[in-house]
């Protein structure tokens, strides 16, 4: 279990001093598999500071490039999420019925029992598609599974090809208001970053290994097997702590190099959350007070400047 501890830290660094780190553990805890949570958070910390570190030191790009990057593959990743069942079922063929995602009708698909409107594919297929393209660093890929996630967004309704779900159905609130397919804010925003990225010479952007894939894979799973809705309150919880994670992540990442990338990513999530919990202010799960969740969106963005600017005051007073 120790090993696990070593994924936040890059590669060079694991086959350096991975063995003498987990030998360290194994005699300051002998007999433990997994070290005091004091610990695992100094590991993890220290393990997102030495990615960060090595993200900044990489000069194969600018710094403003890898944060749009960043920034697209957040937004494809937030688009997809209130379809990680979705896609799971339609992969395996399997009947949801009524644990189906605010489907109008169950199923939605030719193998499905009962009153059925059939459609040809997923919604959630389109975000896959854009994150899979944009994690190998091809957004001419991506960009249009995005422009296809704006289609979807804003034709009208009684189309069959990705079924209701596509335009109307519920997406989900995490940190804020619903985010439904009929909101081109979160599209319109992934397409104009897909293009800029397709722009600027997609051969310098950073390509990321399939195994990325593998929490998506994972949550797709937990999503699909157990029937967990985006509308469940286990999936509110687990996803309000996922955003929390992120934020902590940047701001870390954000204090250890004083690079100003981590901004970007994080000021187009508030973007998107904020206009969401504007545009419909009625539509909170109420799990926190509306003020509460307005301020964990904006909070993040004067955090991060003010960590970066305080880096590189330390850096340029030594």
């Amino acid at each position: 279990m120790n090993r696990l501890l070593l994924a936040p830290y890059p590669e060079p660094y694991r086959s350096r001093q991975g063995e003498e780190v987990l030998a360290c553990l194994s005699e300051a805890y002998p007999g433990r598999s997994w070290p005091p949570p004091r610990e695992v958070t100094a590991l993890v910390r220290a393990g997102v500071q030495a990615r960060a570190r090595a993200v900044v030191d990489d000069t194969a790009r600018p710094w403003w490039l890898d944060g749009i990057h960043l920034t697209a593959l957040a937004l494809a990743a937030l688009a997809l999420v209130p379809y990680l069942q979705d896609v799971w079922h339609w992969a395996l063929h399997i009947d949801p019925g009524q644990h189906a995602i605010a489907f109008r009708f169950a199923g939605w698909y030719p193998w499905a029992e009962g009153p059925t409107q059939i459609r040809l594919l997923p919604y959630g297929l389109l975000p896959l598609g854009c994150l899979i393209a944009l994690l190998r660093g091809r957004p001419w890929f991506a960009l249009p599974a995005a422009a296809a996630m704006m289609w979807a967004g804003a034709t009208s309704h009684g189309r069959t090809f990705f079924g209701d779900e596509g335009k109307a159905g519920l997406g989900y609130y995490g940190l804020g208001a619903p985010i439904t397919a009929r909101d081109l804010v979160l599209s319109g925003t992934l397409c104009a970053a897909c293009a800029v990225l397709a722009l600027c010479r997609p051969s310098r952007l950073r390509r990321r290994s399939y195994r990325w894939l593998a929490p998506v894979v994972l949550a797709m799973f937990v999503a699909g097997g157990l029937h967990i809705i985006s509308v469940s309150p286990t999936f509110q919880r687990g996803l309000f702590v996922l955003e929390v994670v992120a934020l902590i992540a940047a701001w870390v990442a954000t204090a250890a190099t004083g690079d100003h990338r981590w901004l970007i990513p994080v000021a187009a999530f508030a973007i998107v959350r904020t206009q969401a919990i504007v545009v419909r202010p009625d539509a909170f799960m109420q799990s926190f007070p509306d003020l509460v969740v307005l301020i964990l969106l904006i909070a993040p963005l004067p955090a991060l400047a003010i960590a970066a600017q305080r880096r590189q005051g330390r850096a340029l007073a030594e």
